[in-house]
């Protein structure tokens, strides 16, 4: 299979199931940011995160793709019952592993800088998009039906990206960087 089909080059892309809408599509618009929240997921495993930290994001990597394919599915085809759809029990899994890692925390005292070793770096960028994939899952929603389950996930994944960065600071023993105004 070649990479390239020359078929975009008019500006339009394919949904599953063949049908064409613009690349400027709102729902091109959000899965594209859910692939790219995914990329930055990589990012942050090509910096080497504590082996259960890969293995959540591994796992949410996978997740994402599922999301992104049933936002490119046709409205009114729906998701196909082929797709791997997210359901409730991902989003407890999100959830059960939030509540894991914060055990591991410190209590957080206050706003903290998005810094640290690089594996946190990358997942505080991941947690920013996926934020922003969000909001583009709620604007393409106004015009497309999704199922509630997308939102929740990705709400819940930006909160598991936030702690995880906590993590990989705590692992990697790099101090946490408190934000206190503006000096």
């Amino acid at each position: 299979m070649k990479i390239y089909t020359k078929r975009g080059d008019d500006g339009s892309t394919g949904l599953l199931g063949g049908a064409r809408v613009a690349k400027a599509d709102e729902r091109v618009e959000a899965y594209g940011t859910v692939d790219e929240a995914n990329a930055l997921i990589g990012v942050a495993r090509a910096a080497r995160p504590p082996t259960d930290v890969d293995a959540i994001l591994e796992s949410a990597q996978r997740d994402l793709f599922a999301l992104g394919a049933e936002l490119a599915c046709p409205k009114e085809a729906g998701p196909s019952n082929q797709l791997p759809l997210l359901e409730a029990a991902d989003i407890e899994r999100l959830e059960r592993a939030i509540d894991a890692t914060e055990r591991r925390l410190p209590p957080q005292k206050s706003f903290l800088l998005p810094t640290g070793c690089p594996a946190a770096a990358a997942l505080h960028q991941a947690r920013t998009v996926c934020r922003r994939a969000e909001r583009r899952v709620v604007s393409a929603g106004a015009t497309h039906r999704f199922r509630a389950e997308l939102l929740a996930y990705l709400n819940r994944l930006s909160d598991l990206l936030y702690v995880l960065a906590r993590e990989c600071n705590r692992a990697a023993g790099v101090e946490e960087a408190p934000w206190s105004g503006r000096p």
